[in-house]
């Protein structure tokens, strides 16, 4: 199966579509409801969404930005010879009219960003989250504050290491 020509997955990934129908307009118009960007800053917040493993491509943006000019959404304000979009005051109130919506969109981003980094975990890696999550799940309710302490610092320490590993 072929992923949409709108998509680029890595090769790793088997997720159809990343994104709901109607989700990257949504989701465009959330994060230009945070702040003013670029449409490449858009595609670089969407990417680090999804850990890098799924990336719209400006086929796919810039048609969605087009579309919030001609309906009186955005204004494009030129920046360095790039256009920046910010949600007018048409926009802000279709951003709360939509807000459901918004908010019903987020977490469908959420689930399928996690569902898609959790698929391209090599297996080990996978292996070894589950006996994680078992283990926290061992205590269920039992956590003593300095146990729960050290818990969390031990998290933190691998936290940094996978981290510093990364680079």
């Amino acid at each position: 199966m072929t992923a949409p020509r709108d998509l680029e997955l890595t090769a790793r990934s088997t997720p159809a579509r990343p994104l709901s129908r109607g989700d990257l307009r949504l989701l465009v118009l959330s994060l230009l409801g945070e702040q003013p960007r670029h449409g490449y800053e858009l595609i670089q917040c969407i990417s680090e969404m999804f850990v890098r493993v799924y990336t719209p491509s400006a086929g796919s943006i810039y048609p969605v930005l087009s579309q919030f000019e001609a309906a009186g959404w955005v204004s494009a304000l030129e920046d360095g010879g790039r256009k920046r979009y910010q949600l007018n005051a048409l926009g802000q109130a279709e951003l709360a009219a939509q807000r459901e919506e918004v908010d019903a969109a987020l977490h469908r981003v959420r689930h399928s960003a996690r569902s898609i980094a959790k698929a391209n975990l090599p297996p080990v890696v996978r292996d070894a989250l589950r006996e994680l999550k078992q283990a926290l799940g061992l205590h269920h309710a039992r956590w003593q504050d300095d146990n729960a302490a050290a818990v969390a610092q031990a998290l933190r320490e691998a936290a940094a290491q996978i981290r510093a590993q990364g680079r």
